[in-house]
């Protein structure tokens, strides 16, 4: 991840509980996935199942191109949540769907959408990974280095 950060700031971003918490729930939040992912050197998509129909014609779950944006040892990935609502928003926009009905298709609340305009520090994995695979665009185009 970034040791030279961790040392200078004496801090971890993730705690064993962090850990173990989505060892139990199977969920995290973005800023957590960030760090893991990180370490692991996968983007995202890599623990997503394929369409049915991709994995019928054995394309790969992970398009060529998917990767996390690199990241210097003096900086962390952070999920540009508000460049994500704007694209939410102009793809709903251009179906004429409200809200509720988008929150509704992407298996979450109308709020944890349009939080995302103002959140300051993360949202649920889950409900970034259904929305970055609504917007039919890779994770990566929302995650970028940030000096912390």
């Amino acid at each position: 991840m970034s040791a030279a950060l961790n040392r200078r700031r004496q801090d971890h971003p993730i705690s064993l509980s962090t850990v173990l918490n989505l060892r139990e729930q199977g969920r995290t939040s973005c800023a957590h996935g960030l760090f893991m992912l990180r370490w692991l050197g996968l983007p995202p998509e890599s623990f997503l199942r394929p369409a049915p129909e991709r994995a019928l014609k054995g394309e790969p779950r992970v398009p060529a191109d998917a990767g996390l944006p690199a990241a210097g040892e003096d900086e962390r990935l952070r999920w540009d949540l508000r460049e994500m609502y704007e694209a939410l928003d102009a793809r709903r926009r251009e179906r004429a769907l409200t809200w509720p009905e988008l929150a509704r298709a992407l298996r979450c609340t109308p709020g944890q959408l349009t939080g995302l305009r103002t959140a300051r520090f993360t949202a649920a994995m889950n409900v970034a990974m259904r929305a970055v695979q609504w917007l039919e665009r890779p994770a990566a185009d929302f995650i970028h280095p940030a000096q912390w």
